[in-house]
């Protein structure tokens, strides 16, 4: 990616009146990062959501100069990043309608592993909870899966110490910049981590661990994986704000029972009470839900299609063909094609028989 390009994402990232998915709207309609602040003001109000008051902030001079500041740290410390619409993006993330535009990392993190499941809970777990966690990321150390969690006292630790001790690769998921630790004494665990996998976050290197970032921090853990786990957790928590988002993106998500008197058992207990978590006994459930005993199998050879597709359908067919189904705005983020256009180019696909459409906005290939 070039300078030019980096510093627009920046700046963009840096706007407060731009979350991430009007950003991606702002990127898709206009066509490239680059251009959305070339763009003429009276074009970039049609877009729905660009009112004055983002066009106010979008704009403003001091976004350019913070944003100079922090492309000059990531270029001169070899900082890794990754765009939503780059491959290198975690895959299970990039299918999140609000999922950060940029994600920043260090360590040696390896995405091409999909096995990735998140485990989350109290701070303040028990002896009980942590027997649990060690042994079920034991039992699943044959699966080679990746652990991901949010570097918090509590389970969250004990998850990562876990998946060092049997070779996993582990991502801990930052609710500040690179450039900061929190809380301060995992500060000797962080070595070993970046050894086993890396560090992840959306926040500029300077940026602080202010309360509102761990909700932020939250949907990537739940976005990230495949499943979410949670292993103890109150009847309130963050913890119960990470399977939350998890069912909203349509993850499975898995909660460990208690004892109805343990303070920190009754968040997983009402969890799956009110079907909001599958009941997690062992290691055997998440193989069982996530299909990983399955052996794989030889890869069939793709069907020629005795059809002409123009160059956006062609862009739609290998985009379906290559990851299944997709929701409607994650093939046009994919794609580069906005929204208005696509509709009626998925109508075409469906009448030459190429694509269809399913339930919730899903479109797949015939």
């Amino acid at each position: 990616m070039n300078e030019e390009k980096l510093l627009a994402i920046l700046r963009l990232q840096k706007c407060k009146a731009v979350g991430a998915i009007l950003a991606k709207k702002l990127i898709v309609n206009v066509g490239d990062v680059e251009q959305i602040f070339k763009e003429k003001t009276s074009h970039l109000s049609k877009i729905n959501g660009i009112g004055k008051h983002v066009l106010k902030h979008l704009f403003e001079k001091e976004n350019i100069q913070l944003a100079k500041q922090e492309l000059s740290y990531i270029l001169d410390n070899e900082i890794s990043y990754s765009y939503f619409l780059e491959d290198a993006y975690p895959i299970h993330l990039q299918h999140c309608i609000d999922s950060p535009i940029l994600l920043f990392q260090d360590g040696a993190i390896d995405f091409s592993n999909k096995k990735i499941i998140s485990i989350v809970g109290t701070r303040n777990m028990s002896s009980y909870g942590r027997d649990f966690c060690t042994q079920l990321v034991e039992d699943l150390a044959q699966y080679n899966p990746i652990i991901v969690s949010g570097f918090a006292y509590g389970v969250d630790i004990c998850a990562h110490k876990a998946a060092i001790k049997n070779n996993l690769q582990t991502i801990a998921v930052l609710a500040h910049g690179l450039g900061q630790i929190y809380p301060k004494v995992h500060k000797k665990y962080m070595q070993q981590v970046n050894e086993n996998g890396g560090f992840l976050t959306e926040f500029w290197h300077n940026e602080m661990p202010l309360r509102e970032n761990f909700l932020k921090r939250n949907r990537i853990v739940a976005g990230i994986s495949k499943a979410t786990i949670i292993i103890e957790s109150a009847v309130k928590g963050g913890s119960l704000v990470t399977a939350d988002i998890a069912n909203s993106y349509d993850k499975d998500v898995f909660a460990v029972p208690g004892r109805t008197t343990d303070v920190y058992s009754k968040g997983c207990n009402n969890l799956i009470k009110n079907n909001g978590a599958f009941l997690l006994n062992s290691a055997k459930e998440i193989v069982k839900m996530l299909n990983w005993d399955l052996k794989d199998t030889p890869k069939t050879i793709q069907k020629q299609l005795f059809l002409e597709l123009n160059e956006n359908e062609q862009k739609i067919y290998d985009l379906l063909h290559e990851k299944g189904q997709q929701m409607l705005d994650v093939i046009s983020l994919e794609c580069n094609i906005p929204i208005y256009k696509l509709a009626s180019i998925l109508l075409q696909m469906e009448l030459k028989g190429v694509s269809k459409p399913l339930p919730g906005k899903r479109f797949e290939l015939a």
